[in-house]
């Protein structure tokens, strides 16, 4: 019993003597962006007594994932708990020591009790007006006034109401001028704050226990999720004999509720929230439906855990693999799991949800250029730039500004999760490749035969190329296919044209030479009932 009460005593002992807060603000020195939140590592610097202490750290994100934060600090100092806070209110923390923002305080306060004073003021002469109007009721024959008291009377109330109605004008610029004066009260107070860093609701408190009085300095890590990035690029190509310049550009927008001034950034593929469980496919056991519950529900996990318990221990290679590619002021980390770009460059992005622009490298793309056209579909020639072992150059999926011979021609996808070994990069439509697809009626028709009717169908592709510079064009175009034995489909020309039978695809690879023209013709016959009718046809 004596020692329950002796701990009780120093527990009692121990809070009376509890010191206040320590105060002190984190800096943003490096940032970490992964495609739907952020790494933040902040410094803070702070003079601990000997013992224990109460630190409390601003300037945190508002939102963070609390099991994330991880904090370094000199083997002399001991870390008892950390806590996350948006919530945290105290009076040590309203700028008590700033003699500028107090002042603005004690202003504000001043003013505005001042402006309650005035109302009052304003109240009562509105009041006395009352009064003077409501014993004016002097006219008359039963008044009792003879004609000089009457005059007397007038000028009392005339001069009276005068002098009570400048009062009030007077009140009234005064309550103007204090309003005024207050919005700037306001503001000044508003731009203090901000400049004395008090940027976000986040707070850690930290406990700790200090073994020398030191200035020590805390290095924080955590994630926050309200902050992205999205790569994008500008592809460049001015003629068809040369590489594409490829800039691999990031948007980069934050909302954390901080501002990153000036600190390293680093851009990353990797998602730290997703599950890094390998999967485990459990045996897949029919059974019979069954009458009774207790015999429906079986337990598979005892060859589940045989299963796990044989299975070979996967080998996993982390190495990283050095890029010769010219780069803008970035370093690129390469790995089996994930692609990082460091930037040499300190970068400042508010916390304001906009987007900004982060130049990480440029390269240029050995491109085989191939011109497309599907005249069935769209009368216009698009430019298709073919690159092989693109996965050297660490492209990730994405938009990408078109430029061509210096002129902006649009958007296209960059997609390099494709299974192919070539990238296809569409680069847009050239206007100085006119096709034309007509039908040729002279050769065109129909026959009706016994039971059934026979339609001709013959087209002609006019292509020209209005460049100074030879090109290759692939062009598609097609005959229909059935599935109903009783249509008959006969492809009857093709004018040399690579022909895929399951498809109906017609394909010619073209070579026309400045200012050239060839013509396509192509054509088919489509037999079947006569009483019937082919909808899409």
């Amino acid at each position: 019993m004596k020692i329950l009460i002796f701990i009780s005593f120093l527990g009692l002992t121990s809070i009376s003597q509890a010191q206040k807060p320590i105060f002190t603000s984190a800096k943003v020195k490096a940032v970490k962006v992964y495609n739907s939140s952020a790494q933040i590592q902040q410094q803070a610097s702070i003079n601990l007594p000997k013992g224990t202490s109460e630190i409390i750290v601003k300037n945190i994100a508002d939102d963070i994932q609390e099991n994330s934060i991880l904090i370094n600090a000199p083997a002399s100092l001991t870390i008892l708990s950390v806590q996350f806070t948006n919530n945290y209110i105290a009076e040590f923390e309203l700028n008590e020591n700033n003699p500028t923002i107090k002042k603005v305080r004690d202003s504000i306060i001043f003013y505005t009790k001042s402006l309650q004073k005035l109302e009052i003021e304003k109240t009562s002469l509105y009041k006395t007006l009352e009064v003077l109007d409501k014993n004016q009721q002097v006219y008359g024959q039963n008044s009792g006034l003879n004609f000089t008291e009457l005059v007397k009377l007038i000028d009392y109330y005339k001069t009276k109401r005068t002098e009570i109605n400048l009062q009030i004008t007077s009140l009234d610029d005064k309550v103007t001028l204090f309003n005024e004066t207050l919005k700037k009260l306001n503001t000044k107070l508003e731009i203090g704050t901000k400049n004395a860093e008090k940027t976000s609701n986040g707070k850690l408190i930290i406990q700790v226990i200090n073994d020398l009085p030191s200035k020590t300095d805390l290095f924080i890590s955590y994630l926050s999720n309200n902050a992205s990035w999205t790569p994008f690029y500008d592809l460049r190509a001015n003629i068809i004999t040369e590489p594409i310049s490829l800039m691999y550009k990031a948007q980069v927008t934050q909302n954390t509720g901080i501002d990153w001034l000036e600190a390293k950034l680093s851009l990353s593929s990797e998602n730290p929230n997703q599950n890094n469980t390998e999967p485990i496919l459990y045996p897949w056991i029919l059974q019979y439906k069954l009458p009774m519950a207790q015999y429906i529900k079986r337990s598979t996990n005892h060859i589940a855990n045989e299963v796990l318990a044989n299975a070979p221990t996967p080998l996993l290679e982390n190495k990283a693999s050095d890029m010769m590619i010219s780069t803008v002021n970035t370093s690129i980390n390469e790995n089996k799991l994930s692609l990082t770009f460091d930037t040499a460059t300190p970068y400042t992005i508010l916390s304001n949800g906009k987007v900004h622009n982060v130049a990480l490298k440029q390269v240029k793309l050995p491109a085989l250029y191939q011109y497309y056209a599907a005249p069935k579909i769209e009368n216009e020639a698009f430019l298709i730039a073919k690159i092989t072992d693109y996965a050297k150059y660490n492209l990730l999926e994405g938009q990408a500004n078109i430029i061509f011979e210096d002129t902006y021609i649009g958007k296209t996808n960059i997609n390099p999760s494709a299974t192919t070994d070539t990238l296809k990069l569409s680069m847009g439509r050239d206007k100085k490749i006119t096709i034309s697809r007509n039908k040729v009626l002279e050769k065109s028709g129909i026959k009706f035969l016994s039971t059934k009717k026979e339609q001709t169908f013959t087209y002609e592709v006019i292509i020209r190329n209005n460049k100074k510079e030879s090109i290759q064009l692939l062009l598609n175009d097609q005959y229909p296919l059935s599935n109903d034995k009783e249509i008959e489909i006969n492809l009857l020309q093709s004018d040399k044209a690579e022909i895929n039978t399951e498809t109906g695809n017609l394909l010619w690879l073209l070579s026309l030479k400045p200012y050239e023209t060839k013509k396509i013709r192509f054509s088919y016959t489509i037999k079947y009932a006569k009483e019937k009718v082919i909808d899409n046809l």
